[in-house]
């Protein structure tokens, strides 16, 4: 048996989901589309049921991808029962949806949802009108608390009859639907949906938008504006005999402080530099651990084996690539999890993408993009899987590519170790100033030229909360298991094709071609390119090979400071790493990461090559 939760964004649909079925949950792609949907399964009174966990929309008019999924999944009736989860404290607009996914004819419970919420607002809540106008199963929970949340499954199960309820249209809109209901075998849903633009019948559309310009004629409205009037009507007659507000004690409102420039912006600011700090240091911290305990316990035991040297190249390879991989997912996609997890259950998420709006609208994408963005200071792994927060296909493009380009904390190694090291501190800064600026550069030209429809920000400012602890790390452990089993495996593979090009002596042929190309292009060595290539394992590789292949970790003996400044900007500017590539190829497809790669190669050798005109 297949169940669907169907409801707005940020009314704990997503929460219950993962109530009801723990952690075994599966995220991929609904056919014909990019939007991912999760599926999950529990187990009741030994019946498997499959739950569904449709994208978050506020009505089925528009056409974004998220609305033509859960129209298409309602069209082909793909489920056996609606679980329509409504946040109470926000009834009216949330009965709108509801409303709507009741035309379809489908059986139906409708889950309450915060009450808890409902209470601190001074709402009183009696679920006997709805219940008796929709004529199906109403539960009224608390899901941050998991109140009544054991009723759902075994409601849905009982649920066989579809809700009984008609929304009252204008009666021009009823006698449109009456006269294509004669002129085509069509039932009353997708009579509505015609006159709203909406079916497969060309001959019907035509007949629906003829009587549509007769309707506006007469309303001066749209067809499609007046049925979306009768709606919030409706639905707002339903509400006020659903709730009753009582008169509730004077609190702070905190978002008057959050939301305003002064002191939000400072606000916001201090939690991301904290946010950044944290994931930097303790990150940092664990993975020098995680990274000792495999050389002491893993690749040196394995070293003194003595293997057949294609054997000991291909496990070392193998072990280099879990070290890599530990060494990114627990130190920084873990502790980047727990913390948006925190900032997202503590409502707080909304109110930053609020502040940012202004200033990431001006390279094309909307607030919530700040949140990646600063990540990826900490590690780009989880900035490019957080970019599915954003809502269009449009800003996940651009926010890829200005992500990748963000200095890591392994990009931080190679400018602190090589440039601050060798060159100066100064010369460091400068580093990052160049970066910036591309980066800044970069979003205003694609902007401009990025494919896709701009959308203006709707974003609910859902209720400030303190966030469960139990269920922060169930969702931070849920979203890191999603890297362990999809990036893990891709990188095992992308490092044993460098250690097997390495042990064939491939890269060293590979140093001796290059070699006359880069010191023309860069003024580099060709064992340069060999570290830039190992680079893209790990970044930080490429300072640990070059110092390998110079024979000495006093790099500034065997290298200019102009040549490990220009190193230093064109590694920083190369290729992702291997783990961000994986990340890549699962977020935004093969196409946006080949140029993404290219785009950042050609950067890195322009800006390099440029530096050693200029500089030289």
């Amino acid at each position: 048996m297949r169940l669907a939760l169907v409801g707005n964004p940020s009314v704990g649909k997503s929460l219950i989901f993962n109530q009801l079925t723990g952690l075994g949950v599966e995220v991929s792609n609904y056919p014909g589309t990019t939007v991912e949907l999760q599926r999950g399964n529990t187990c009741f009174q030994r019946e498997m049921i499959e739950l569904v966990d449709l994208p978050g929309i506020y009505s089925l008019d528009g056409d974004s991808d998220e609305e033509s999924l859960v129209r298409r999944f309602l069209d082909l009736k793909d489920t056996d029962v609606i679980i329509a989860v409504v946040n109470v404290t926000r009834l009216e607009r949330n009965l709108y949806l509801l409303l709507q996914v009741a035309e379809y004819g489908l059986p139906m419970v409708v889950v309450l949802n915060m009450a808890d919420e409902a209470v601190k607002q001074g709402f009183e809540i009696d679920p006997g009108p709805l219940r008796d106008l929709l004529g199906v199963e109403v539960i009224l929970t608390a899901a941050s608390q998991g109140k009544s949340i054991d009723r759902i499954i075994p409601a849905a199960l009982a649920a066989t009859r579809p809700s009984k309820v008609e929304v009252p249209y204008d009666h021009h809109v009823e006698a449109a639907v009456r006269s294509l209901g004669k002129m085509f075998p069509t039932d009353r849903k997708e009579s509505i949906r015609a006159l709203q633009g909406f079916g497969d019948n060309p001959e019907m559309l035509e007949a629906a938008r003829t009587i549509a310009d007769e309707i506006e004629s007469r309303h001066r409205m749209t067809a499609a504006q007046i049925i979306a009037a009768n709606r919030h009507n409706f639905a707002h007659q339903i509400a006020d005999l659903t709730i009753t507000e009582e008169a509730s004690l004077p609190r702070t409102d905190l978002d008057s402080i959050l939301t305003r420039v002064f002191p939000g912006i400072p606000i916001l600011i201090g939690i991301l530099v904290g946010m950044l700090l944290l994931v930097f240091i303790v990150g940092s911290f664990l993975e020098e651990v995680i990274v000792g305990i495999f050389n002491v316990f893993a690749i040196q035991p394995f070293l003194a084996l003595g293997l057949p040297p294609l054997a000991e190249a291909l496990g070392t390879s193998i072990l280099l690539a879990l070290q890599a991989g530990l060494g990114i997912a627990f130190p920084y996609v873990f502790l980047f999890y727990i913390i948006i997890s925190v900032l997202e259950d503590s409502g707080y998420m909304t109110r930053a993408a609020f502040l940012a709006d202004s200033a990431m609208h001006r390279v094309g994408m909307h607030g919530g993009a700040v949140i990646p963005l600063t990540l990826a200071f900490g590690c780009n792994v989880p900035a490019i899987m957080s970019i599915r927060l954003l809502h269009s296909r449009r800003e996940r493009i651009i926010a890829s590519f200005l992500v990748t380009m963000v200095p890591c904390s392994a990009r931080t190694v190679i400018i602190a170790g090589i440039v601050a090291g060798f060159v100066g501190i100064g010369a460091a800064f400068s580093v990052y100033a160049i970066v910036f600026a591309l980066i800044l550069i970069t979003g205003l030209v694609l902007s401009r030229v990025a494919p896709g429809e701009r959308f203006g920000m709707i974003m609910e400012m859902v209720p400030l909360r303190q966030p469960d602890p139990r269920l922060v790390m169930k969702k931070a452990w849920s979203r890191l298991s999603e890297f362990l089993f999809i990036a893990m495996p891709l990188l095992l593979a992308g490092s044993v094709v460098l250690g097997l090009l390495g042990f064939f002596g491939i890269m060293a042929i590979f140093e001796q071609m290059v070699e006359p190309y880069t010191m023309a292009l860069l003024g580099l060595p060709g064992y340069s390119a060999t570290a830039l290539i190992f680079g893209i394992l790990r970044k930080e590789m490429a300072f640990e090979t070059l110092a390998i292949l110079a024979g000495t970790a006093d790099l500034g003996m065997v290298l200019s400071s102009l040549q490990l400044y220009i190193f230093a900007v064109v590694t920083v500017l190369f290729v992702p790493c291997l783990a961000t590539i994986t990340v890549l190829l699962r977020e935004v497809g093969s196409r946006i990461t080949l140029a993404i790669t290219l785009y950042t190669v050609a950067l890195g050798l322009l800006i390099g090559a440029l530096m050693y005109r200029i500089l030289a």
